[in-house]
């Protein structure tokens, strides 16, 4: 890799002004995290460009080197790419993201997508315009090597990392127990996620079913929006985990494949989480259908009981508004008094019914 120039040598023109330097260079090695080379499960000290871990890896016979990307485009991943063997379908779908969690293997080398989720904090889930947000995370897994790149804020490996540098026996089966532990972490997510999810969805529940509160069927169908996002995040793992768990390739030894058994229980429990997710969204949407069709009807028994109530004096009213001199009763000297006890005991009466079957 080319030295880059120091700032401190410049030197002036015999004019005294200062010679103008070229822009610095960025090195290749600018946008990757961090690069490591394992030995007997330890990392070696010192930093690392990804030619020379590589060839001290292969120098020895022994190790492997793990790279951290994050969001790279295909200039800065193609140096990689060549010195480390990887497919140029692989690299293509590394740097252009938004790919369905999968498993495929070229040649020696396997190409694993995840997804990852971060649960968006709000005050309530009838307010919340966002509740999930997906990352993604590939892994590139060689005999002597395993690259993962990253996409998306939420995804970082930092922690996992340092975990793993302070468990060197686990680290001493090999790259494969490093992308164990990356699927492991993910799915360990998913189960934080799904119970964050949970409990909104339990408090909108709630909300539904109680009486004299109202939630909007908007809302609910954003949250089977997000339920929906979970979905395309969990359910297409599963295959590839399952396939890893089931002895798929080599890369992957025998004490390693036992782990991911375990990945996929947990993983069958996320999914099981979600599907029971989307079938209590279903019957929350019907619900609440059901309950603004009974508010609606209740309110249109409210209406026509107070307009039949209002018949009856518009009906009487009607009569002696009549001009003619000689109608029954016109001239009684109790007839308008009579006529307005008529018109309250028959409202009065009416009250009474429709209070007893609860129209009113």
């Amino acid at each position: 890799m080319p030295a880059i120039p120091s700032l401190g040598g410049l030197r002036g023109r015999g004019n005294g002004r200062n010679r103008v330097q070229p822009p610095i260079p960025v090195p290749l090695s600018a946008y990757v995290v961090d690069c490591a080379v394992y030995v007997d499960g330890k990392r070696l000290p010192g930093r690392w460009t990804h030619a020379e871990a590589i060839k001290e890896v292969r120098h020895r016979r022994e190790g492997f080197v793990w790279i951290g990307l994050h969001e790279p485009d295909e200039e800065q991943i193609q140096g990689i790419a060549d010195m480390y063997g990887l497919h140029e379908l692989a690299v293509e779908d590394a740097v252009q993201a938004h790919q369905r969690p999968k498993l495929e293997r070229y040649d020696d080398t396997l190409f694993m997508v995840l997804k990852t989720l971060r649960y968006v904090e709000h005050e309530s889930p009838d307010t919340a315009n966002e509740i999930v947000e997906t990352g993604e995370l590939m892994a590139f897994l060689g005999l002597d090597f395993i690259i993962t790149v990253r996409h998306g804020a939420h995804s970082g490996l930092a922690r996992l990392r340092q975990d793993l540098d302070e468990d060197p026996e686990r680290l001493m089966a090999g790259p494969a127990a490093v992308l164990h532990a990356i699927t492991d972490h993910v799915v360990d997510h998913y189960l934080e996620v799904t119970s964050a999810v949970e409990d909104d969805i339990e408090e909108m529940e709630t909300r539904v079913f109680a009486p004299r509160t109202m939630v909007s069927a908007e809302q609910i169908y954003l949250m089977k929006r997000e339920v929906l996002e979970l979905r395309r995040a969990v359910m297409p793992l599963a295959t590839p985990v399952r396939r890893l768990a089931e002895g798929f390739t080599r890369l992957v030894p025998d004490d390693v494949r036992s782990y991911f058994r375990d990945v996929d229980d947990h993983l069958t429990t996320v999914s099981e989480r979600v599907a029971g997710f989307d079938e209590l969204l279903t019957t929350l949407v019907d619900a609440t259908v059901a309950k603004i069709s009974l508010q609606q009807n209740t309110d249109m028994r409210k209406i026509t009981a107070w307009a039949a109530m209002i018949t009856v004096p518009t009906m009487i009213a009607g009569v002696y508004g009549m001009n003619f001199d000689y109608m029954p009763e016109l001239h009684w000297k109790f007839g308008y008094p009579l006529a307005l006890v008529v018109i309250l005991a028959v409202c009065l009466l009416l009250y009474r019914i429709f209070r007893k079957n609860k129209w009113l």
